[in-house]
């Protein structure tokens, strides 16, 4: 039986399931993808090249075969780089996918059309790879009875129930970062049907207890977790996890969806959105748009390499059959070709009209940023098309400003109303809260909103997501309770991953029963979640990092699908000394306007004939910015808009020292933070501040200090 065998050569009337007939038309090339009519399915798919395009039709989500075929040609189904027809009697939940043929790899184009590869549609609104094997994909032959399809959506019958977008300003923002799955696949969660979108639902009474105003989600675009990575040292097959190398970019992940047989897709991530805004929270999707999960060359055929191999992908010039690899993956999204702007612009556009997503983090962002020989691009259309799209004017967009290509933006990043990962706050406050010396510069600015890096593009600190962890690195707990990392169980040799993580185990590596070291570990989580909440900027926090979450060590958990990344939500009841004070610090940024102001510092006096800031050390106005054995910053902030003036003081020294304290003419200090006192005495509610006398505070070694100024009711 020869390849040619698997195709259907006619076009027209036939018969479809139960003997309905099917009438092709040649339908209409925009929009993308597939849209349904009340007569039927328009189908349009992207391929500058091919030579010949084959929709096959498919009865059922595993049927091994399809029903038919049907032969797109040139004069009546293409128009210019677009391949369409329209099939009457077709409807949502239809499976479908394509075949496409043309010149193959050898050609100078740099094409890999190989029409026994069946493909996915880029632009489908959800798939099913339930007969999905990956090795088929990769070697030779066809692999119609192994491969992934797609299915037809409608997108039209969803009660939204009036919902709209939060459109909470960038500056009181603060996010929560966590994996859909991760949140709740472990049976201490109590969800039902866990590690779904579902299920992340069950939650939202948790995140809203913190305070945080948005959820930053990983990916959650479907991509291929079947795929074994390697194996374990215990022989466990370790597979994709965090979800970084998508393939269906329209689609929500299948391995989310509670019942996905059911083509519930939609259905299930509109319902968790849906409730996300009604809580008060936004949700913003981690993107992956720098590569897919065809990998390089000897990677699988699963859509895009199979339809326009040469637009969607860098290739290298010299011998176009290999791939540039800017991101550690294999390849490399060609993201300023104009085809593929289209194709991501579309699909941002998409998550927020369809689906209400109120903003997105683009991981290695700077890859979007390089034209097609690779070389970063000063205006990138790709970058500016996001930037300027009407339909995502009011979305929050969050760029990682660096890449796997050794291109690092942080503070240059093109265009303006991109905020972006600010890594070098997450090093220097690590670094300081450690007790490096000589840091107290750094960290000044990065209170500030990191002027030294976005005030010369003449950005503010709202363009700063500020944060101590992400899911790339220790958890905060593993922070302070590890000096190195710990990752054999990744089966790489504990070769991968960050080896510098700038952490300090607090004299023991990992847990300890000494209740001292303990009580070191609790005091400096507070102490970095206090420089976090207290930076201009907007804050960023790791889920789990509230009540202690563990992954044991490991700094790059992104094989493991297993108790290593998922929340112990046990953990939230033994630890609620750290839950109860990140809930009680959230709720403190909120009651001063002060650490969200959205501008740097200024000298300019404010209405108190006070600077916006003045700086010390333990004795006034002498901050010590050139002492290299500094370990001491201390500040008092101007009261602004309605704040009363405040105090900080951060000793990172390992033994307690006096401060010297400015005068307010008619008020006097009162404590409202002292991360040395354990809760709830750690943090005062409105009303409570205590008064502190005389003219130094003494701070205890390793502790973080927030005074205010309240009026003297004596009059003294």
């Amino acid at each position: 039986m020869t390849d040619q065998m698997t195709f259907a050569d006619h076009d027209g009337d036939a018969a479809g399931p139960g003997g309905h007939p099917l009438d092709v038309t040649p339908g209409h090339p925009q929009p993308l993808g597939t849209t349904v009519d009340a007569d039927g399915v328009n189908f349009s798919i992207f391929s500058e090249h091919a030579t010949r395009v084959d929709l096959l039709l498919f009865e059922h989500c595993d049927s091994p075969r399809p029903y038919r075929t049907i032969r797109l040609t040139p004069d009546r189904h293409r128009s210019f780089h677009f391949w369409h027809c329209h099939v009457r009697g077709l409807g949502a939940g239809q499976v479908y996918a394509f075949r496409i043929d043309g010149p193959r790899e050898s050609s100078a184009l740099g094409t890999r059309f190989d029409h026994r590869k069946v493909l996915l549609d880029p632009y489908a609104r959800a798939n099913i790879n339930s007969r999905w094997e990956r090795t088929a994909a990769i070697g030779p032959g066809d692999n119609v009875e192994q491969c992934m399809r797609s299915l037809v959506v409608d997108l039209g019958d969803y009660d939204w129930e009036g919902d709209r977008p939060l459109r909470v300003p960038m500056a009181d923002t603060v996010i929560y970062e966590t994996h859909v799955r991760g949140l709740t696949a472990s049976p201490t969660s109590g969800s039902t049907h866990r590690g779904t979108f579902s299920a992340v639902i069950d939650k939202i009474p948790h995140l809203k207890s913190l305070g945080i105003t948005a959820v930053e989600l990983l990916p959650v675009f479907d991509f291929d977790e079947t795929q074994v990575l390697r194996t374990g040292p215990d022989g466990a097959l370790l597979r994709n996890y965090w979800g970084y190398d998508p393939y269906g970019f329209f689609a929500p992940h299948t391995g989310y969806c509670s019942s996905p047989h059911l083509a519930t897709h939609i259905t299930e991530f509109r319902d968790m959105v849906k409730a996300f805004h009604k809580a008060g929270i936004e949700v913003i999707l981690d993107v992956v748009f720098n590569h897919t999960s065809e990998g390089n060359e000897f990677g699988p055929t699963i859509s895009f390499r199979g339809a326009a191999n040469e637009a969607y992908y860098h290739l290298w010039p010299q011998d176009r059959s290999h791939y540039m690899d800017f991101t550690g993956c294999g390849n490399a999204v060609n993201a300023n070709h104009p085809m593929v702007t289209k194709f991501i612009l579309e699909c941002l556009e998409y998550w927020v009209t369809e689906h209400h997503v109120d903003g997105f983090r683009f991981d290695l962002a700077s890859e979007l940023s390089r034209g097609p020989l690779g070389y970063e691009m000063a205006v990138p259309p790709a970058l500016w098309a996001i930037e300027l799209s009407q339909v995502l004017a009011e979305t929050k967009i969050i760029a990682e400003p660096w890449d796997g290509g050794g291109l690092y933006q942080v503070g240059r990043f093109p265009g303006k109303r991109w905020a972006q990962w600010n890594g070098p706050f997450r090093d220097d406050v690590r670094r300081f809260v450690r007790g490096d010396a000589g840091l107290v510069g750094d960290v000044a600015s990065r209170l500030g909103g990191s002027a030294d890096l976005f005030a010369p593009q003449g950005e503010l600190p709202t363009n700063s997501i500020n944060f101590i962890t992400c899911h790339d690195g220790f958890t905060l707990n593993d922070l302070v309770s590890h000096n190195t990392k710990h990752n054999h169980a990744n089966g790489e040799a504990d070769a991968d991953g960050t080896h510098e993580n700038y952490s300090w185990n607090c004299g023991v590596e990992g847990p300890s029963d000494d209740p001292e070291v303990e009580r070191l570990r609790v005091r400096q989580i507070k102490n970095l979640l206090s420089i976090l909440m207290v930076s201009r900027g907007v804050p960023m926090l790791l889920a789990g990092d509230e009540f202690r979450n563990s992954q044991g060590g490991n700094n790059n958990a992104y094989c493991q699908d297993n108790p290593v990344s998922w929340l112990d939500w046990d953990q939230a009841e033994k630890e609620k000394e750290t839950l109860d004070f990140t809930r009680r610090l959230i709720a403190l940024r909120r009651r001063y306007r002060t650490f969200r102001e959205p501008h740097f510092f200024s000298e300019h006096l404010n209405s108190r004939l006070l600077p916006d800031i003045t700086w010390h050390g333990t004795r006034l106005h002498q901050p010590g910015w050139e002492d290299t054995n500094a370990r001491v910053l201390a500040c008092t902030y101007g009261g602004f808009d309605g704040d009363p003036d405040l105090h900080l003081i951060l000793n990172m020294y390992h033994l307690g020292l006096d401060f010297e304290l400015p005068e307010i003419r008619g008020h006097r200090w009162h404590r409202v933070l002292d991360t040395a006192r354990p809760g709830p005495h750690d943090i005062l509610p409105p009303g409570h501040e205590e008064l502190v006398d005389g003219p130094t505070f003494h701070a205890h070694g390793r502790s973080i200090v927030l005074l205010a100024a309240l009026p003297d009711e004596k009059g003294t």
